[in-house]
């Protein structure tokens, strides 16, 4: 704003001093200055910021106000006003359409020549004249532009920075959840069935509570590493853990796994994915059977879990929906996760059976992923 207000206050300064060497009056002298004052007023407080009236009634009657102080004065003034006029060429290119605005530009050029003309009757004059005109619209509309631009630029970055924390907000969240939530479900229903065995099975017991240590220590070490980024998980480990856990909680357990050297990102949103179904299976069922498929082709991997004997609040009357839906936080976790690389996530709800199946492609394209996304 400081090199906008220097600029026109210049070119507005070189106006005021034609008409000073004017054998004007006083008056004059004060009516020229008040009118440059107000076409300042106009350049930086109205044109220079895009507050995106420029195109509304009230822009138009700025705009035919601004013709009138860059006219009007030309029959007081004569020849010294007539560097004035680049103001209002600029502003048209703000406000006008562009046809409209270069068909404006253009009679507002050669009006000045014209003007200039029947002044001096030399060429030479109305080509300066006619060529200044141009040189100052042209200066004027690029630098309230650069302004309007960069006050534009200002407030992406402060939307981005604001953007980029409510990002890693919902990052914390979500690895808080996908992290600890299986763990601290794991240590609860071992130690219920540590409590159930301290009695009749002490030895059974205490390997429940060894079990439950090593649980712990992860669940601790998962709490470490959600501040500093997301953590890697193995499927393999998370599908020992899930058999482990389940036939803890007398659950009938069919793990059919094919899969060999997952990459890493894909191999960590299945392990999520499995952690994730396995929670909600401890958490809102009652089910007996649970069937874990990991399947593998070239081009993709997937994961399916399926229970039985839903609680009635997992039920619902359609057979089936996307997981974005459901209205239940960890499977939006697992969504947006498995969006990231390109990969989508469904559950399936039917009587007495849940459905929670994954895929994702083995090799990402995150342009591609992106468009997908844009598109839905």
């Amino acid at each position: 704003m400081g090199v906008v207000t220097a600029v026109f206050a210049s070119i507005s300064l070189i106006g005021f001093l034609h008409v000073l060497l004017l054998p004007v009056s006083a008056g004059a002298i004060v009516l020229s200055f008040s009118c440059i004052a107000v076409l300042m007023a106009m350049q930086l407080l109205w044109y220079a910021r895009d507050n995106g009236r420029l195109r509304t009634p009230l822009g138009y009657a700025v705009l035919a106000a601004q013709a009138a102080l860059v006219y009007l004065p030309i029959l007081l003034f004569g020849q010294a006003w007539v560097g004035m006029p680049g103001f209002l060429a600029g502003s048209v290119l703000l406000v006008l359409r562009a046809v409209v605005a270069w068909t404006a530009f253009s009679l507002i050029v050669v009006s000045m020549g014209a003007i200039q003309w029947l002044f001096t009757a030399q060429p030479i004059d109305m080509l300066y004249t006619a060529i200044s005109t141009v040189t100052t619209g042209l200066v004027v509309y690029g630098l309230s532009r650069l302004t309007a631009l960069v006050a534009e630029v200002q407030a992406s970055r402060a939307e981005i920075a604001r953007m980029a924390v409510l990002q890693e907000r919902l990052r914390f969240a979500r690895d808080l959840h996908d992290l600890l939530g299986y763990s601290l479900s794991a240590i609860a229903l071992k130690i219920e069935l540590a409590h159930r065995l301290i009695d009749k099975s002490p030895r059974e017991a205490a390997d429940q509570l060894l079990e439950i240590l090593e649980i712990s220590r992860l669940a601790l070490s998962d709490a470490r590493t959600v501040a500093s980024g997301y953590r890697e998980l193995s499927l393999e480990e998370e599908c020992r853990s899930a058999v482990s856990v389940l036939e803890a909680a007398d659950i009938q357990v069919e793990l059919d796994a094919d899969h060999i050297d997952l990459p890493v990102q894909v191999s960590t949103v299945l392990a999520t994915v499995l952690r994730e179904g396995v929670t909600n299976l401890l958490r809102h069922s009652k089910a007996k059977h649970c069937h874990i498929t990991i399947r593998q082709t070239q081009d993709t991997a997937s994961i399916e879990i399926v229970n039985d004997d839903l609680v009635e609040r997992q039920r619902k009357p359609s057979s089936a929906s996307s997981a974005s839906g459901s209205g239940r936080g960890g499977l939006q976790n697992l969504t947006v996760r498995a969006k990231e690389i390109g990969g989508s996530v469904t559950v399936q709800h039917e009587l007495n059976e849940f459905r929670l199946r994954a895929e994702v492609p083995l090799r990402y394209d995150r342009h591609a992923a992106a468009r997908r996304s844009e598109s839905s």
